[in-house]
């Protein structure tokens, strides 16, 4: 373990609650859809980063814990770190994705998706493709309750086999009440142990082989109530 993490990799505050946790999830889920509602053809990527701000604060968040990260077409295939192109204006055919990090009741929520305008194919397909393997590693994980660094050469695994390019770069991390960097986690996708359910975001980001397009979803590793 590297000597900077937490030796609780999993530790969370006196005001931690896994109801609040699903709770803020939930929100960001819907502040996501709410925002990708309002983007269209003709609208920029720099105007989308500013609908996702206007949306999350007439929601009530009590602030971002992350930047709000909007990207259009070929800016899908960057990371959360890759710089934006506020110029670039949405196509009639083209894809975008959302992902927010907000906080709601003291807790942290994050969340993305990925959205097609249009008819092209291999678009929708991407966007989907995403949303499929996030499930399929998160079955890996409630079913097989394998480790952190097991689920993402699972996913590696099966984006290949499905056609994709997974960006091994996004390998997902921490979430907990407001500020889980005290813990200094580090990505899922290097954690050794089996990931506890309400603590772990699993991040998917998967390119088109050829094309400059990607996808991105993520969400919280929970257990379904008994």
């Amino acid at each position: 373990m590297s000597a900077d993490r937490h030796p609780n990799r999993e530790a969370v505050g006196e005001r931690f609650s896994l109801p609040a946790m699903v709770r803020a999830r939930d929100l960001t889920f819907e502040a996501v859809r709410r925002i990708a509602a309002e983007i269209r053809p003709g609208i920029s990527e720099g105007r989308g980063g500013e609908i996702a701000q206007e949306v999350l604060e007439a929601m009530g968040m009590e602030r971002l814990w992350h930047r709000n990260v909007i990207r259009f077409g070929p800016d899908t295939t960057k990371t959360f770190f890759g710089d934006f192109t506020p110029d670039y204006v949405l196509q009639p055919d083209d894809i975008f994705y959302v992902d927010l990090g907000a906080v709601w009741d003291g807790h942290e929520g994050d969340a993305g998706d990925t959205f097609v305008v249009g008819e092209d194919a291999e678009m929708h397909a991407c966007a989907q493709a995403a949303r499929d393997l996030w499930a399929e590693v998160a079955a890996q994980w409630r079913d097989h309750g394998v480790s952190g660094d097991a689920l993402y050469r699972f996913a590696l695994a099966r984006a290949e086999a499905r056609g994709w390019r997974l960006n091994w770069e996004v390998k997902g991390h921490r979430v907990s009440d407001f500020p889980h960097a005290i813990y200094k986690a580090g990505p899922l996708g290097e954690f050794d142990g089996v990931p506890v359910s309400g603590l772990w975001i699993l991040e998917i980001q998967i390119a088109h082989p050829s094309r400059p397009i990607g996808a991105f979803y993520e969400d919280l590793l929970i257990r379904p109530a008994a």
